[in-house]
């Protein structure tokens, strides 16, 4: 390796170093940064449908957010990772349920994302 390639080396490393010291930084500010994980647009309607309903069904949810099986069971999946959605399993007869309910973390979630929202809204507009 030439002295101009170790060199280059060396730089994208520094870069990369000072980019991983400002993840704190980051950090500090994301209180006031959207909740990525409410705001892609079909997590939101889950959560949305979730706020107005006690209880869905995974077809309730796919028929209301027009989307495929797999679609809404990846991202639902994400949001219960986060603790947003509590996901409850069950046969009726031989035939497997699923139901989602929002759980109180995920209610505060999306009460914060909406006061946010507002604020954006309101400084938009005045």
């Amino acid at each position: 390796m030439g002295a101009k390639a170790a060199s280059r080396k060396l730089e994208v490393r520094s870069q990369k170093l000072e980019v991983r010291n400002l993840k704190p930084e980051i950090e500090k500010r994301s209180p006031l940064e959207l909740d990525r994980l409410i705001h892609e647009r079909l997590r939101l309607g889950i959560i949305s449908a979730l706020a107005v309903n006690e209880r869905l069904t995974f077809n309730d949810l796919k028929r209301l957010l027009q989307t495929t099986d797999g679609n809404l069971s990846v991202h639902a999946r994400k949001l219960e990772d986060a603790q947003y959605i509590a996901c409850d399993k069950m046969f009726e007869g031989r035939v497997p349920r699923t139901e989602y309910r929002l759980t109180a973390s995920g209610r505060r979630a999306l009460e914060k994302y909406l006061v946010h929202m507002e604020a954006i809204i309101k400084a938009v507009r005045d």
